[in-house]
């Protein structure tokens, strides 16, 4: 099967080369294009969250002989949610590649975390496919990376330890305040607020809502740990 430079480029940044290309074609393709004769990736989506999890569900048993399933969980949750697949498949531009409908386009598709996060997960499942288990393994490991490593900063989520600093001291659960959405619909900005019942606060931006929630309950948590 023949492919065109932009998928050779792609197989090059994601260090694997296809010997079954159509596996890779089928990873990129969006439902929102998808056919009877060109299917889409859920099903690949599916089959590569499997994979995905129990490569890094080895990685982090392996890592820490001592550690217990409650601190192995929230660490694996860390390193398999969709954001995380979402960043790396950024990091290889698995964007510039996908195969998307006109609407999905136009609204900015190649960007959205859900799409990017999903064709990750494809992407690994046709590595399976293509070539076993052990090389999707090991494009797994390689991706992710420093990610792994980094991996206890960030299975503490920063809303829960917030809540709970602010259980402890009987005060109320935090409420994070919408104060602003900028930008087109394909690519907003939200600025969130964090407020405590004691007055505190502290405001974040990014790009979805949730991720600015989290940004601002951990400057909130910074400041508030800091004056401890």
């Amino acid at each position: 099967m023949k492919i065109g430079a932009d998928l050779e480029a792609f197989m090059g940044r994601l260090g694997h080369r296809f010997a079954r290309p159509e596996l890779l074609m089928r990873a990129l393709t969006h439902s929102s294009i998808g056919s009877a004769t060109r299917p889409d990736n859920q099903r690949l989506e599916f089959l590569g969250d499997r994979v995905l999890g129990l490569t890094m569900a080895e990685a982090l048993f392996r890592a820490d002989r001592a550690a217990s399933e409650g601190q192995l969980a929230p660490r694996f949750n860390a390193l398999v949610r969709k954001e995380t697949c979402a960043d790396v498949a950024r990091q290889i531009d698995l964007g510039a590649v996908l195969k998307l409908g006109r609407s999905e386009m136009m609204s900015g598709g190649r960007r959205k975390e859900a799409l990017l996060g999903d064709a990750m997960e494809a992407v690994i499942a046709a590595v399976y496919l293509d070539a076993g288990f052990e090389a999707a393994q090991a494009l797994v490991l390689r991706l992710w990376g420093a990610r792994i490593d980094a991996v206890e900063e960030d299975a503490r989520d920063p809303k829960t330890s917030l809540q709970e600093w602010a259980q402890a001291r009987g005060l109320q659960p935090p409420k994070y305040v919408t104060i602003s959405r900028e930008g087109p619909d394909h690519a907003p900005v939200f600025t969130i607020e964090a407020q405590l019942a004691n007055g505190e606060s502290e405001r974040a931006t990014a790009g979805a809502k949730r991720q600015a929630e989290q940004a601002a309950a951990r400057a909130l948590l910074a400041r508030l740990e800091g004056q401890a």
